[in-house]
């Protein structure tokens, strides 16, 4: 074999190591025997967590909706906009809400090195827990990619990594709220983490209006079904 093959085979072998934990999760869920790593907790209830915020023009009108509804959620925070909005980082907090980590930048690991995604978790921890007072328990990486490197760049950290049972693809350019619940409702049942979004940040820019829609919904579903809304730390799993 010669030596640009046998690089191009180490390559290989070595991106397909990295992936492996990711590929792994999604094979996992279609098997729907990956309850630690999708979140499915406690049947009384459903955690409901938010990805890629804080912002100011959505988040505090989701801390509106939840407060009205007696519900609670955790929200997994990117620290780029922690430093961008650290007073909307701050009401979450103060309000009794969840934090927790969603990396520093919003980029994909798969093709990252080890030193690179330490920093970037470490570095998003710290402006949470300077920010908030409120050091993060749960950790869940953007795009729901997982890596090994991923997995220990949170186990250094101490975070326990989470992904999710259902979401509402809500970041789309065709998003709406009722699109948003059809696609909750696919693999909603008791005990599920609901993945949503309450920054448009990496997503179609005003598509967080479709979660701010679909949220009296689902807590709708929620009440009807005697579901309570609950963050992670109250889940039970």
């Amino acid at each position: 074999m010669r030596a640009w093959q046998i690089a191009g085979t180490a390559a290989v072998g070595a991106y397909a190591a990295n992936a492996f934990p990711s590929l792994w999760y999604h094979w996992l869920l279609a098997q729907k025997t990956a309850r630690w790593l999708t979140g499915e907790g406690d049947a009384s209830g459903i955690a409901l967590t938010f990805d890629d915020g804080p912002d100011p023009k959505s988040t505090p009108q989701i801390l509106d909706l939840l407060d009205a509804a007696g519900a609670k959620a955790t929200f997994f925070m990117l620290g780029s906009q922690v430093e961008l909005y650290p007073w909307v980082a701050q009401e979450v907090a103060a309000r009794n809400f969840e934090i927790g980590l969603h990396g520093h930048w919003h980029k994909v690991h798969l093709l990252r090195s080890q030193a690179s995604i330490n920093y970037d978790l470490a570095r998003g921890a710290s402006a949470i827990a300077e920010t908030t007072g409120q050091s993060p328990t749960f950790f869940r990486p953007p795009y729901g990619c997982l890596t090994k490197a991923t997995l220990d760049a949170a186990h250094r950290l101490g975070l326990r990594t989470v992904l999710w049972g259902t979401w509402g693809r809500d970041w789309r350019k065709t998003a709406t709220p009722v699109s948003v619940m059809a696609d909750l409702r696919h693999r909603l049942k008791p005990g599920s983490t609901v993945l949503l979004h309450d920054s448009d940040c990496t997503s179609y820019p005003g598509a967080f209006r479709a979660t701010l829609d679909a949220l009296p919904a689902l807590i709708e579903t929620a009440a009807s079904n005697k579901l309570a809304i609950r963050a992670l730390r109250d889940h039970g799993f």
